[in-house]
This record gives C-alpha cells, structure tokens and sequence, in this order.
C-alpha cells in the first residue's frame, strides 16, 4: 500500500488535500503519473493546508448559497447545442467543460468542471448529470442535449 496526497478530485477515493492508502500499482501506474497525487512525507503536512485552503476558497462560501445553487440548478433544464448527425447520434460527446459553459450561459452561475460527474452523452435528448456543490451536498442537473442546425 501507497499513502499518498490527493492534488486533485479523485472520484470514490477523496478530494484535493486528503491523504489515502491505495495499491502500489493504482498510484505508480494512474495516480501519481497523471498529477492526481504526491507521495505522502512527513514535509507534507504544510503542502496539505496550502491544498486545503485553496480548496475552501474554491469552494461555495456558505452551505445556504450552496443550498440555493442546488435548488436552481435542479429547477432549469440546461440546454446544450452540439454538433450531431442522422438519428441524433453526436460528433463525439459532451464534456464536463460543455456543461460548466451551458450553465454559466443559462445564467446560473459558475460551476467548476471538475466538480461534474455525467456518464457518457452520445445522443441527443434529455440526460442528467451531477454536480458536487459541496462535500455533503450535490444537485442533479437536467441537460437538454439539442442537435445544431
């Protein structure tokens, strides 16, 4: 087992800042390679507040803004116009990025990327996805995937 410190949102293993135990092979092969995570020292302890804070400030300032966030979010209907073909089937798929753009465009503020988690989108229509407000709370997104004229 590795202990290391998460740099980046891993997604069922922990958020910026957190330190965990995972196989050798899961944090040699993925996690340190890609930038997810350090090796945990025992220096590492001054570079897990700096982690920590610019977390929190990242974060929404308060649960009731967090809170009235996810009551907007869930009661619009997000709308994505992507490039698609015959039968609704689209030119590659919808990104976090899309969605963070389409959100920001629907005028309901701004949702960090990396906070989204949505399953693949490869047809037009009506999809949900999910976005983690804050550690305790997440609101579901309703996306209304259009095909571009």
């Amino acid at each position: 087992m590795s202990k290391l410190i998460l740099t980046h949102e891993v997604s069922g293993l922990g958020a910026p800042g957190d330190v965990v135990d995972v196989k050798n092979g899961f944090a040699r092969n993925y996690l340190v390679p890609k930038g997810f995570a350090v090796a945990w020292t025992r220096g590492g302890e001054k570079q897990i507040e700096q982690i920590k804070a610019a977390r929190a400030a990242r974060e929404h300032a308060t649960l009731e803004e967090a809170q009235a966030l996810k009551v907007a979010l869930e009661a619009t209907k997000v709308s994505l116009v992507v490039k698609a073909g015959a039968g609704g089937r689209l030119f590659g798929s919808v990104k976090t990025t899309d969605v963070a753009n389409a959100v920001a465009a629907a005028g309901l503020g701004a949702v960090d990327k990396r906070k989204i988690e949505l399953s693949a989108i490869k047809l037009t229509g009506e999809h949900k996805a999910t976005v983690r407000l804050r550690d305790e709370l997440s609101a579901t997104i309703t996306l209304l995937v259009v095909a571009a004229k």
